[in-house]
């Protein structure tokens, strides 16, 4: 370990953390009184947009994505901001098209994001290439000067199919594809330590790009895998401040930095410094628990998940689902049916989309009382090949119990969608709430519900309620 440089942390507080735990609602007015100070701790990274972080800020938040990552860029113009990319789905549920793609990762450099961590939920390179492409094509929208990382990300899972030389052969392909960090996303918590010595060694003797690692702490072991990934000589690890750390979240940044302390691998953060900035949070999170956002069972740890195999947010996910259809009852029957459902579509890994589609599935087929007898259309895209190339064949009585006998795509998906930014610009103009370039992805990526936070932001803007009023006159009806 001697001749390794110190470890760099990767602070997931404002994205990860509270996405995995409180269905990502924490506010930008939370988290702005300690950028500042998170700004001056020496992160490698914060990873602070992308994920669910878009669809929660227009949704429940009535905040502009864009906007919060301009305001997040000004309070922290020293670190590195990442954020999550899903490769063709971008921040969405379905495969835009190429030239939406391209937009997106122009439009998230200019404003601000310097890692992006680009996956795609079933490890289909095909899926990356676009974003890859782009990211390496738009080094120069940089405005802060601490440059652009391309982080092609491989989708941790565990079955037949997923063999140690599987990981090192796809990080190798991807590194070829212009990544300059291969980051290995354990977003289930399934990477046990020492299989997490053995894949970052053998993936570290196989690529020449540093390595970022992620894990959730769902099932305990999280913090005794970063220790031997760090021993094995990974380069950077991802961390939650301890308000928000642990259970489905990240390993708490504070007890990381103090066990490295002293080592070879020293981080060199400010432990005490850490720990203060921490305070804060433990307010957000006592706000999130008291609006019912942060479920205890999301603080828990939970062996089951090794058996499950259920990662962080879409455990909050199925949480929020069975308690809204009054059924937490049969929470324990879910979670069975999830690696059954899982298996049924062909092992996709369970990372955002493929794992809210295989958990809404299975919730379905509890609640139902019959396996498959209500299919959603995430499901059926699947199963047709929309979302790329799945690791096994699914079994033909699956496949005609869900498609019948529709035809099934074995290409890239994207090369079947047309160009679409043209007609987007041209449907947000026509709506009369086109303000900025940005405007046009939100639309295209959430169209119903970026016209709702439009209509509410042209309300506020003007004063004016735009479903009964006139926002170019200002006339409003008494």
């Amino acid at each position: 370990m001697s001749n390794l440089n110190k470890i760099m942390f990767t602070e997931t507080i404002l994205r990860d953390a509270h996405q995995s735990q409180a269905a990502t609602r924490m506010r930008i007015d939370e988290m702005l009184p300690m950028c500042a100070r998170l700004d001056e701790v020496g992160y490698y990274s914060i990873e602070c947009w992308g994920g669910a972080t878009f669809d929660s800020c227009l949704r429940f938040l009535n905040e502009d994505p864009w906007e919060r990552l301009r305001t997040l860029r000004k309070a922290m113009p020293k670190t590195k901001l990442q954020m999550l990319l899903r490769g063709q789905n971008i921040l969405g549920y379905k495969h835009y098209a190429d030239d939406v793609v391209d937009e997106f990762v122009k439009k998230s450099i200019s404003n601000g994001i310097n890692v992006i961590r680009i996956f795609d939920a079933l490890n289909d390179t095909r899926n990356m290439k676009a974003c890859m492409d782009a990211c390496n094509k738009y080094r120069s929208e940089d405005k802060s000067g601490l440059g652009v990382v391309c982080e092609a990300t491989m989708s941790y899972t565990v079955g037949d199919y997923y063999t140690r030389d599987y990981y090192v052969n796809l990080a190798k392909e991807l590194e070829g594809m212009g990544a300059d960090t291969i980051c290995i996303k354990d977003m289930a918590n399934l990477l046990l330590p020492y299989e997490g010595f053995e894949l970052v060694k053998a993936v570290k003797a196989a690529i020449k790009c540093p390595i970022h690692i992620h894990t959730h702490n769902t099932s305990g072991t999280g913090n005794m895998m970063y220790l031997k990934a760090i021993e094995a000589g990974v380069d950077i690890i991802d961390t939650a401040l301890s308000p928000m750390g642990n259970g489905t979240s990240q390993p708490a940044t504070e007890p990381l930095i103090a066990a490295l302390a002293g080592t070879p691998r020293d981080s060199g953060l400010n432990l005490e410094e850490v720990t203060d900035i921490g305070q804060h949070f433990k307010g957000v999170a006592a706000r999130l628990a008291k609006d019912g956002f942060l479920n205890k069972k999301a603080l828990e740890t939970d062996v089951k998940a090794l058996i499950y195999q259920v990662p962080g947010g879409m455990l909050s996910n199925l949480i929020s689902q069975l308690t809204e259809a009054n059924a937490m009852d049969k929470y324990d029957a879910v979670l069975a049916e999830v690696p059954k459902v899982r298996a049924d579509l062909g092992y996709p890994p369970l990372v955002t989309p493929s794992s809210q589609i295989v958990g809404s599935q299975a919730v379905f087929n509890i609640l139902s009382g019959e396996r498959y007898k209500m299919v959603t259309k995430e499901v059926k895209g699947m199963v047709r090949g929309e979302y790329g190339k799945l690791a096994c064949e699914v079994d033909p009585a699956i496949v005609k119990k869900i498609i019948g006998d529709e035809p099934r795509i074995t290409c890239r998906p994207a090369d079947l969608i047309e160009p679409e930014m043209a007609k987007y610009i041209a449907e947000v103009k026509a709506s009369g709430y086109y303000e900025q370039e940005e405007d046009v992805l939100s639309y295209a990526l959430f169209p119903q519900v970026a016209t709702k936070f439009f209509q509410y932001r042209a309300a506020n803007k003007y004063n004016v309620d735009t479903e009964v009023g006139d926002v170019e006159t200002g006339i409003q009806p008494v």
